[in-house]
C-alpha cells in the first residue's frame, strides 16, 4: 500500500500546482459564457428561444483548430511563444468578463451576445495555447499526473464559476458576481508569470514554424505522414464513445425512468459525481507513472465499459439513494481514470513543433464525437429499452480496446516523445 501511495508524490511539486491554477484559468471562461450566463438571462427575463440561440455562440470551441496555426507561428514580443499568448489571452478574457458585468441582458441583449461570442473566441484560443503549454512542459512520465491535475483545476473552475456563482446570486447582483469571477481569473495571470517557457530535452526553446505556409500546412502534413494515421483518427474518435452515449441519457434515465428528484440528482450526480471524477483522475494519473500508456488505456477502457453496465443495477433497486451513489461514484471514478489516460495520449501524439495546431485538431475530433454520437441516443433507448441501451453503450467500448493491439504502430510517438 505504501509503495502505491509513493506514486502520488508526483502531485506535490511546484509544476503541478501551476498546472492546477492554469487548468482553473482554462475552465472559468467556459462556465461564465455557458450555463451561468443562461441563469443570468433567465433571471433578467430573456425569452427562452433567445436563450437557446446563445448555445451557437460557443462554436469557437469546436473550430479552434482553424486559427491554432497562427498561435503556433507568431511569437509575442514578451514572455515567449506560449507564455506571451497565455497572458494576452487571459487578460482579454478578464476584460470581456468585466464588460459583461456592466451589461444588462434585458436591455442590451445584442451587446451581451457579441461580448459572449468574443469571450468564447478568446477562451477557445486560450485553451489552444494552454493545451500546447501543458503538452510541451510535461515529460512522458508526468503526462498522466499533469492531466489529472489539469482536470481538477478545470472542474474546480466549473464549480466556482457555475454552482458557487448560482449560490452567490441569492445575495449579490449578477454584475457583481461577474466582477468577482474576473478577479479570481487573475490567478491564472500570476501562474503564467511564475512558470517557465517550455524547452526540449536539451534545454532549448521549441522553434516555431518559420512562415505562415509552414504553420498552416506542415502540422497536418506531419500528422498525415505518420504510419497508421487513420488508426489514430479512429481511435481518438471512438475510445470514449460508449461513455459519451451513456452520459447523454444518464439524466433522463435517473429522473424520468427511475424517478429520483432533481435535488437528489443534483447532490449525487453533480456533487458526488464531480468529486468522484477528480478522485478518478488522480488515481489514473498516479497509475500512469507506473504503467505503460497502452496498458492504462486498456484497463481503464474495460473499467469504463463495466461502469456503464452498472447502471442496470438501478433497474432492480429502483429509487434507492445508496444504489445511485454507488453507480454514479463508480461511473465517474472510472471515467476520470479514462480521461487522464486519454489526455496523456493526445499530448503524446503531438509534434512539439506544432503542438497548438495538432492538439487542437485531436481535441476537435473528440468534440465532434460528443456532438454526433449523443444525438441518436434517445431513439436508441426507445427502440431497445434502457437495459439493452447500457449494454449497447458498454459494447461500444470494445472496438477501441481491440485497436490497442496496434498501439505499438500508431502510438509509437507517445512512447518515444516528439
Amino acid at each position: 500500500m505504501l509503495k502505491f501511495l509513493k506514486h502520488f508524490n508526483i502531485y506535490f511539486t511546484p509544476r503541478m500546482l501551476l498546472l492546477l491554477t492554469l487548468g482553473f484559468s482554462s475552465g472559468m471562461p467556459l462556465a461564465l459564457s455557458g450555463a451561468t450566463l443562461s441563469a443570468w438571462l433567465v433571471h433578467d427575463g430573456v425569452d427562452i428561444a433567445n436563450i437557446g440561440l446563445f448555445a451557437l455562440l460557443g462554436i469557437p470551441y469546436a473550430l479552434k483548430f482553424i486559427w491554432a496555426p497562427f498561435l503556433d507561428r507568431f511569437v509575442p514580443p514578451f514572455l515567449g511563444r506560449r507564455r506571451g499568448w497565455m497572458i494576452i489571452l487571459q487578460l482579454s478574457t478578464i476584460i470581456l468578463v468585466l464588460i459583461l458585468s456592466d451589461l444588462e441582458p434585458a436591455l442590451s441583449l445584442m451587446a451581451v451576445a457579441t461580448t459572449t461570442f468574443l469571450l468564447a473566441f478568446f477562451s477557445a484560443s486560450l485553451d489552444v495555447v494552454l493545451d500546447a503549454y501543458r503538452t510541451e512542459v510535461l515529460s512522458e512520465s508526468e503526462r498522466g499526473a499533469g492531466s489529472a491535475v489539469w482536470i481538477m483545476g478545470y472542474r474546480l473552475a466549473i464549480i466556482v464559476g457555475g454552482a458557487f456563482a448560482l449560490v452567490l446570486s441569492e445575495a449579490m447582483s449578477w454584475g457583481d458576481i461577474y466582477k468577482l469571477m474576473a478577479l479570481l481569473m487573475g490567478i491564472g495571470c500570476v501562474a503564467t508569470l511564475c512558470c517557465q517557457e517550455p524547452t526540449d530535452k536539451n534545454g532549448e526553446k521549441y522553434k516555431p514554424p518559420q512562415n505562415i505556409e509552414e504553420a498552416l500546412f506542415l502540422p497536418f502534413r506531419d500528422f498525415l505522414a505518420r504510419k497508421g494515421f487513420w488508426e489514430i483518427i479512429i481511435f481518438v474518435t471512438i475510445y470514449k464513445v460508449g461513455d459519451i452515449c451513456a452520459a447523454q441519457m444518464t439524466t433522463p434515465y435517473i429522473l424520468r425512468h427511475i424517478g429520483f428528484s432533481y435535488s437528489e440528482l443534483g447532490y449525487v450526480y453533480k456533487g458526488l459525481g464531480m468529486f468522484a471524477t477528480i478522485i478518478g483522475t488522480f488515481i489514473g494519473g498516479a497509475l500512469l507513472t507506473r504503467w505503460k500508456l497502452q496498458t492504462a488505456l486498456l484497463y481503464f477502457g474495460i473499467l469504463q465499459g463495466i461502469s456503464t453496465i452498472s447502471f442496470i443495477i438501478l433497474e432492480y433497486t429502483g429509487r434507492n439513494l445508496a444504489a445511485l451513489m454507488l453507480v454514479i461514484g463508480v461511473e465517474n471514478i472510472t471515467g476520470g481514470m479514462g480521461t487522464a489516460a486519454y489526455i496523456a495520449l493526445l499530448m503524446g501524439l503531438c509534434n512539439t513543433r506544432f503542438t497548438a495546431t495538432q492538439y487542437a485538431l485531436l481535441s476537435s475530433l473528440m468534440a465532434l464525437t460528443r456532438h454526433i454520437a449523443g444525438a441518436p441516443t434517445g431513439y436508441i433507448v426507445g427502440f431497445i429499452g434502457w437495459e439493452w441501451f447500457f449494454i449497447f453503450c458498454a459494447l461500444l467500448s470494445l472496438p477501441g480496446i481491440v485497436m490497442l493491439r496496434r498501439f505499438n504502430i500508431w502510438g509509437k510517438k507517445c512512447v518515444e516523445g516528439a
